[in-house]
């Protein structure tokens, strides 16, 4: 197994003078849903026209798949992937199977084949109902006359909604997507939206119904803004340095990404953000000083619209020792791995507790101050956004963590990062 031991010398990332300057790897979650849009647009390649596409193996894996559009669809550990193409497919003639990795096919996907149903898809469940793999036979045929609702539940994954969004102006008379309950990170929907209407579609949110004019998407350039998710990271080591100063580049004060959040949440832990032009780039620029910073407490953080930064805040909180209560992870154990479990369980490796309340199970408490004697080692259960969220603890001490190269579903570049952030890397094996 091969594990990455790391630490930080200074614990100071770059200076007033020289801030660190960085070029973050541009959004998935944007890089994906542009890739859909452009395919389904009748442009050459999906990739045509889309600038800064993300280095992502999601996105990549997404772009390979729709340019050769094979009979067995393999998604690996994409939930977008997957989730994105199944609606894709469903405009196509003839019939593909649609899988991913071993995790990939215990994440549900039942609403969205419920959706593609009542548009009169047929989709087949080769396995386990309720989850992949699938057999989806295109194209969907309906009558030109009237708009197609469906009804579809909004409480498991955005991605279901953004999916059947994605296809709407496709369709002939467009698309009415009911909604019974509120949906859960209700931000990926409006990003959706904004990225559909960029390339030209008629989107409108009212209530608890999505509404898809039949207006065919068009062609056009669009440069993919870098990922605040990635950014979360950094806004945590900039809270956990003796002193940080960071130019993240790529990054916009009007983002049309949800995880923008960041940047506000951040200020409870001394992190102030500015946004500047860098070389003719936009980008944030990070300041911080940790030991002037006081935290008041207790804090509670509500990730209902910003799921992906829950682990960020809560392994810096643990960092800290600062007590909160998170709500809104509802989400959390059906992506890559059981976040909630994952969390609770490295955590306790460092002497913090993080465990629901025992009277409102969907709220989660954390206490205790990150300390160790011997470098703890952290297992990554497969999932990127646990690696990245416990690197920063290296900034505390020594720490390891195992199978490092997962940070390649969505941020490549990250280990090259932290070493140029001064953070020593030595890799070991076991």
């Amino acid at each position: 197994m091969r594990i990455y031991r790391l630490w930080h010398p200074t614990c100071r990332i770059g200076t007033p003078d020289a801030p660190l300057s960085l070029a973050l790897n541009s959004s998935k979650s944007l890089s994906n849903r542009a890739l859909i849009v452009n395919a389904l647009s009748g442009a050459a390649d999906p990739a045509e026209a889309l600038e800064n596409l993300s280095a992502a193996a999601d996105t990549q894996t997404l772009l390979q798949l729709l340019r050769q559009c094979p009979e067995v669809c393999d998604a690996g550990d994409g939930g977008t992937t997957l989730r994105f193409l199944a609606a894709y497919l469903a405009l196509q003639e003839g019939c593909r199977v649609l899988t991913g990795s071993v995790r990939m096919q215990e994440r549900p996907v039942g609403p969205l084949v419920a959706g593609l149903r009542q548009l009169g898809v047929f989709v087949e469940y080769l396995n386990r109902q309720g989850y992949p793999p699938l057999r989806i036979c295109g194209p969907v045929r309906l009558n030109a006359q009237g708009r197609t609702r469906v009804a579809i539940d909004a409480d498991v994954s955005s991605q279901f909604i953004s999916a059947l969004m994605l296809i709407g102006p496709c369709l002939p008379g467009g698309l009415e997507i009911a909604l019974p309950s509120p949906p859960v990170s209700s931000s990926y929907l409006t990003m959706t939206q904004r990225l559909m209407q960029y390339f030209g579609a008629e989107v409108f949110r009212q209530s608890n119904t999505i509404t898809v004019e039949p207006r065919p998407y068009y062609p056009k350039p669009l440069r993919i803004e870098a990922d605040w998710s990635a950014a979360s990271y950094w806004y945590s080591m900039a809270a956990l340095a003796q002193s940080a100063h960071l130019l993240l580049e790529g990054l916009t004060d009007d983002s049309w990404q949800g995880d923008r959040a960041t940047a506000e949440l951040a200020q409870a832990f001394g992190v102030q953000t500015t946004f500047e032009t860098y070389h003719e780039c936009p980008c944030a620029y990070l300041r911080a000083s940790m030991p002037n910073t006081p935290v008041h407490e207790p804090l509670h953080f509500d990730f209902g619209n910003c799921p992906d930064l829950a682990q960020t805040f809560v392994v810096l909180c643990a960092a800290r020792g600062v007590t909160a209560t998170f709500s809104g992870l509802q989400t959390l154990p059906l992506k890559e791995t059981d976040r909630c479990a994952a969390l609770r369980q490295e955590l306790a490796k460092v002497d913090v507790l993080f465990e629901p309340l025992p009277h409102s199970p969907q709220i989660y408490r954390l206490s205790g101050i990150a300390t160790w004697t011997p470098p703890p080692r952290f297992a990554t259960y497969g999932d990127h956004r646990m690696a990245m969220a416990l690197a920063p603890l290296a900034l505390k001490g020594p720490i390891e963590i195992e199978n490092p190269t997962v940070v390649n579903k969505s941020y490549p570049q990250f280990w090259e990062h932290l070493q140029q952030a001064g953070f020593i890397i030595e890799e070991r094996t076991s």
